[in-house]
Formats: structure tokens, sequence, C-alpha cells
């Protein structure tokens, strides 16, 4: 793609430098030998392709292993909240160790 072709603009100004940086990363770790001057113009699409495909399901691993830490902290909160609350039927909470009356 040309220069002046460019329509995509990163919503946040920092990543671009940062997605520029995985590029190199991901393309690095599939032996792909990155052009000196930066245009990838010369390069086979199959694999400025594959570079973009692996950018992509890295990307879709992290936002996967993120809602699973999220759901699970909201789990965590939901029982340490369920155990807390006082219990109005005198019910032995399976959590605590029954207690004697002596």
């Amino acid at each position: 793609m040309a220069l002046g072709q460019k329509r995509n603009r990163p919503l946040v100004m920092d990543a671009a430098r940062s997605l520029q940086q995985f590029k190199y990363e991901v393309a690095n770790d599939l032996g792909v030998q990155v052009p000196q001057s930066d245009y990838w113009g010369d390069m086979p699409s199959r694999v400025t392709g594959a570079v973009g495909g692996h950018m992509v399901r890295r990307m879709i691993a992290a936002a996967e292993q993120a809602l699973i830490e999220q759901a699970a902290a909201g789990v965590r909160a939901g029982f340490q909240q369920a155990l807390q609350v006082p219990n109005p039927l005198n019910v032995q909470n399976p959590a605590q160790p029954a207690q004697t009356t002596r």
C-alpha cells in the first residue's frame, strides 16, 4: 500500500508505536527477515500475511486471558461477599469449622 493511501488511524496515538514493535517481535519469532528500509511492499503477501495473522492470534489470546482473569476476579469477589454476610438462618457454613459449645 502506498503511503498516500493510509486511512487507518490508531485510536490511541501510542498504539501505533507499540503495534510496530509488536510486528517486529512477531516477524522475528517467525524467522522473517525484516527489511532495513521498513518498506514491506517487496515482501511476498504470504510472509506479511503470516506476520499479521500471528499478530491477530496473539492479540485475541491476550484479550481472552484478560476476560478470564476479569471473570475469575468477579467470582472470587462474589464468594468473599457471600462468606461475609451474616447467616440469619443459623445454617453452618461449610467453609468455617463447626463451633462446639461447652
